[in-house]
């Protein structure tokens, strides 16, 4: 399935039709190059899902933790990780199988340790600048 996103006003809809495809999946791994939008995409569908915290990368966190009604969202941000033993440390499991929905960017840094049924999601940018989302 592809989503595409031809000017940022369109965004919110396109979360929409995203959450809509997610389909009883809860880990999603979000690839993309700098700047391709992954950030601004996954704060679109916090939005969306009713998530009424200040939404950001948690580039230096690593995840942060939203909450949308009463269950918890985690948001990753694998970009400065170094080794592997560091995501061991910070306990990823607990995260990627406790049934919570886990939005992970640069999910390329950690591929072996996502679950086998996350879903990869590509965001591609377009050269008139739009976005095109892959699942």
């Amino acid at each position: 399935m592809e989503i595409c996103i031809n000017d940022i006003s369109q965004i919110s809809e396109a979360a929409r039709e995203f959450i809509s495809q997610m389909d009883g999946h809860n880990v999603f791994a979000f690839y993309g190059k700098m700047g391709a939008g992954k950030t601004t995409f996954i704060k679109a569908i916090c939005e969306e899902l009713g998530v009424q915290d200040v939404i950001t990368s948690p580039t230096f966190a690593i995840v942060n933790e939203y909450t949308a009604g009463s269950q918890p969202i985690y948001h990753f941000d694998f970009y400065r990780i170094k080794r592997l033993e560091e995501v061991y440390d910070m306990g990823y499991e607990d995260y990627f199988y406790s049934g919570a929905l886990c939005l992970i960017e640069w999910p390329e840094l950690i591929e072996e340790l996502l679950p086998d049924d996350a879903v990869r999601v590509i965001i591609e940018e377009r050269e008139d600048g739009g976005r095109t989302i892959s699942i």
